[in-house]
């Protein structure tokens, strides 16, 4: 169902951690935008592993789609996604979104990580857990969010998610993982609550396009 409200003058797609603006669900949702009559502005940027600095990153991206976009952020992006949603009253959809993101980095403190899309590679520290937790919102308001969740996630536990964002619109793919592959079956639901409708000839056509490896950003990818 459209949303009723006034249509999403924009699209900001945030990745995941350790992934970038050239993982396939970001091309895949800059395509989904570009396809629509008419086309529909997107924004993937590329973030930054620090925090504070990959916020900031978001919302200079944010500025640039008009008073009313559309965030779309998948598992670290649908933290940070909770971030602007939250404090600018935006409409979200979050895909496996990481929930208090701050825990899960003392798991990895210390750790080298590669980005395979960037080439960059950098270390855990402490300020990441920092800053994080100082990012973290007080209070979430169910009514924003449409909450897409894998059950077979093999990353986070979806059943943290869906505790955490209780009330909100939610649908649960079965047997979905991490990367959520199947995220193109769900473009409809995503563009509609942003007030667009995606035509089925125009679904048909981002299906016949290749987006590998299976729409996930990367292995083991936040």
């Amino acid at each position: 169902m459209l949303s009723d409200a006034q249509p999403a003058s924009g699209l900001l797609y945030l990745h995941g951690f350790n992934s970038a603006a050239g993982s396939p669900k970001a091309r895949l949702m800059r395509d989904a935008c570009a396809d629509l009559t008419p086309a529909l502005p997107c924004e993937t940027p590329t973030l930054t592993h620090r925090p504070e600095i990959a916020y900031a990153e978001a919302k200079a991206a944010l500025d640039s789609l008009g008073e009313r976009p559309l965030v779309v952020g998948s598992s670290m992006g649908g933290f940070f996604a909770t971030c602007l949603a939250e404090r600018f009253d935006l409409q979200a959809v979050l895909i496996n979104p990481a929930v208090r993101p701050a825990r899960l980095m003392e798991d990895w403190l210390d750790e080298e990580f590669f980005n395979p899309y960037t080439g960059e590679r950098f270390r855990v520290e402490e300020s990441h857990r920092r800053e994080l937790e100082a990012l973290t919102p007080a209070r979430l308001i169910p009514q924003r969010y449409l909450l897409l969740l894998g059950t077979a996630d093999e990353t986070l536990d979806c059943t943290e998610a869906f505790h955490a964002y209780a009330g909100c619109r939610t649908i649960l793919h079965p047997g979905g993982d991490h990367g959520f592959s199947r995220l193109i079956d769900y473009l409809p639901a995503i563009l509609a609550l942003g007030g667009h409708r995606l035509l089925p000839e125009q679904l048909k056509t981002l299906m016949n396009r290749s987006y590998t490896p299976n729409l996930h950003d990367h292995s083991g990818t936040l």
